[in-house]
């Protein structure tokens, strides 16, 4: 059977028109799938609280730190994928475009099938490690185990949005994550609350929401791009190399922001409960908050690809100079509106005393530091999909180590947790700078040798 007709053909829709125009357009579109995320996670975590059982909200909690490392791999991969589909589309290489699809699925499946079958056995243990036990330990290894083989559903689900931004088909990546979270937003309450299933139905709904990205993205890709081929075994081994090129650093890449956050926990332990809650609360904060820098970081990629692949290098640099301008008008009307309604916020998670003055501490002034975090974001982006991964890497880990701990331990010495925050925010200035001033460098190195290789 001959596959089904696209009704629209993949092209290099971003080697033409305004570089600050496709930015916008796919980051506003990654920003409401990735805010309907972000709200069906806490409205999640609400039903499950609602069972007035502490210890089922703290094994999700459990759980859930475990299951970020996991989530972290299928990002990594979901990068690599982008970079490799948008460099062919960029090329104009459609047909190699589609076997390069084919293929990052079928390495996707497979990577989170085999994470899957390493973890269910070690999930005891390391639950054990994390601090989990008793009756909570029971229950979150529990909700491990039921939701452990759904892995490949979530990896698939997201590659199959990345491979649609790589098109350059915002609107339908969308609604991967738009239309899970409106499934979910219907069977979390009904299979935690309803059918009185409680933790072990949020497991079970996940598999629902999962495999509704899977639906979704999997029709886009084949009907609507015809962006799919099979992979024999020559073409999944001759991608594999560049794919875990640029994966691995990536993967790593993600694991360093909680490693950066555990150690800001840590520091926060030292002056009490009300400092631990006060961060608790501007964790939450942050990604509702800078959604669309989170969603900027993923949005880029495809059109970084696409014109690295046209060997347009004009637009790979006003691609980042748009980019990092998109950062800075985001992050200071956000910034003002956080510093105006700095008490509201407070209020609203009833904090007082030290952990209001550090929510509000926050907003005031260590929410401005995340233009350097947006630089970085931008940078990273740049780095992974112009063949520059390990730098990535490397700034990141900077960023959550030298950029963290020495800052934090000076800060909290003098300032006490207030010290702790202002360290955690001057930590980046560094790291978001070089990032954004050596990848402009990385763009003008392509360009110097892509001249070079023409005459």
């Amino acid at each position: 059977m001959s596959p089904p007709r696209p009704a629209t053909a993949p092209t290099a829709a971003f080697t033409s028109g305004s570089t600050l125009g496709h930015v916008v357009r796919m980051t506003a579109a990654a920003s409401v799938g990735l805010a309907a995320l972000f709200a069906v996670d806490v409205l999640n975590l609400f039903y499950i609280a609602r069972l007035g059982q502490p210890s089922l909200t703290a094994a999700a909690g459990y759980a859930g730190t475990l299951l970020f490392f996991i989530v972290s791999l299928s990002i990594g991969l979901s990068i690599a994928a982008t970079a490799l589909t948008a460099r062919a589309l960029g090329a104009g290489d459609r047909d190699h475009a589609r076997q390069l699809a084919g293929a990052s699925l079928v390495i996707m499946a497979a990577a989170m099938a085999l994470a899957a079958a390493v973890v269910a056995p070690l999930a005891g243990p390391l639950l054990g490690w994390l601090g989990a036990t008793g009756e909570t330990a029971a229950h979150a290894h529990r909700f491990l185990l039921i939701l452990l083989p759904s892995l490949p559903l979530l990896g698939l689900g997201m590659c199959l949005g990345a491979l649609l931004r790589a098109v350059g088909d915002a609107r339908r990546a969308m609604w991967v994550t738009l239309g899970a979270s409106g499934v979910a937003a219907v069977v979390d309450p009904l299979f935690i609350l309803g059918l009185g299933w409680g933790l072990d139905g949020a497991a079970w709904a996940t598999y629902l929401t999962r495999g509704a990205m899977v639906w979704i993205g999997w029709r886009a890709l084949r009907h609507a791009h015809d962006l799919f081929r099979w992979p024999d075994r020559a073409l999944l081994l001759a991608t594999l190399r560049p794919y875990l090129a640029i994966g691995v650093p990536a993967v790593l890449t993600q694991i360093a922001t909680p490693v950066g956050n555990a150690l800001v926990t840590h520091a926060m332990a030292a002056h009490g409960d009300a400092a631990v809650a006060a961060w608790a609360v501007i964790v939450r904060l942050i990604p509702v908050s800078f959604v669309v820098l989170f969603a900027l970081s993923g949005s880029i990629g495809p059109i970084i690809g696409q014109n690295l692949g046209a060997r347009r290098y004009d637009r790979l640099h006003s691609t980042l100079r748009d980019s990092l301008l998109v950062v800075l008008l985001y992050v200071m009307a956000v910034w003002a509106l956080l510093a105006v309604g700095s008490g509201a916020i407070a209020s609203a998670f009833d904090a007082h005393g030290q952990a209001r003055e550090l929510i509000v501490f926050f907003c005031l002034f260590v929410a401005g530091s995340f233009l350097f975090n947006g630089a970085l974001f931008v940078a990273n982006a740049a780095f992974n999909n112009l063949g520059f991964a390990f730098y990535s890497t490397a700034l990141n880990w900077g960023r959550a180590t030298l950029g963290v701990a020495p800052f934090i331990a000076v800060g909290s010495q003098l300032a006490g947790a207030t010290g702790v925050l202002a360290g955690y925010g001057l930590g980046v200035v560094l790291f978001g700078a070089v990032g954004a001033w050596l990848a402009f460098r990385v763009v003008g190195r392509l360009a110097r040798e892509g001249a070079s290789a023409v005459s």
